[in-house]
């Protein structure tokens, strides 16, 4: 990875998401990602034109990756390691686009009070832009391509999902990881904790797309249900 962006002209992130950046004016625009894992989609914003980048994890050792890829890249950027819900006040209003990728808003117990703090970053007129996994499929039983699709949870489950199973999103390793917490949020829900912080959607497309490291079976299947989608909420 380093020696990928130490070389210039590498990107991570996905076709939709440069379309959507592109779209919304990301030449010379402060940008912020939340839950930025190691930085790399962050730092390839600087290719299409991204100002100021600021990336925020909650975990010292991808901020300290997120820093190593900066520096073989030679892209100025700040990386905060910090929890979202503590997050210093100082980076209030002080971005054009707040970006949120894959496998961020199932881990937020709290869905208002994440969106008010995505919200508050922003400058008045301010772009949140969401690619995320569609909800639907959390329903489903992981698998490999060849595994059978098996229904595992309720859409509609508010309990925290119990896990112990890690997951490197970007390299598909699994590993033994601490118990955690996840969470199933409904489209609506997502949805309507964005309208009430008093963001205005400017933008949703529910697509086909396999952006996860976990749903092959899904994938494979071709019984179309909704992988992922993009979801834009405009600041007043």
């Amino acid at each position: 990875m380093i020696e990928a962006f130490s070389k210039g002209g590498f990107s991570a992130l996905g076709k939709i998401a440069i379309e959507r950046l592109q779209a919304n004016g990301i030449d010379g625009a402060d940008i912020v990602q939340i839950c930025c894992n190691n930085g790399q989609e962050l730092l390839s914003t600087k290719e299409l034109g991204a100002k100021r980048l600021v990336g925020i994890d909650g975990t010292e050792g991808f901020v300290v990756q997120g820093r190593e890829l900066a520096a073989a890249a030679g892209i100025e950027a700040e990386f905060i390691a910090s929890n979202i819900y503590e997050l210093p006040d100082r980076y209030q209003e002080k971005f054009d686009i707040a970006l949120v990728t894959i496998g961020v808003l199932s881990w937020m117990p709290e869905l208002v009070r994440f969106f008010e703090i995505a919200a508050g970053l922003l400058r008045p007129g301010g772009l949140l832009l969401i690619h995320e996994q569609h909800p639907v499929i959390e329903m489903m039983e992981p698998g490999g391509k060849d595994d059978p699709v098996k229904f595992e949870i309720s859409y509609f489950d508010e309990t925290a999902y119990v896990d112990a199973n890690g997951l490197d999103y970007y390299g598909g390793e699994t590993y033994d990881a601490t118990p955690n917490n996840s969470f199933i949020h409904k489209m609506s829900d997502v949805i309507m904790a964005g309208l009430g912080v008093g963001m205005a959607i400017q933008h949703f497309e529910e697509l086909p797309d396999h952006i996860s490291n976990t749903w092959y079976n899904v994938e494979a299947s071709g019984i179309g249900m909704p992988m992922s989608y993009v979801l834009e909420f405009r600041k007043s």
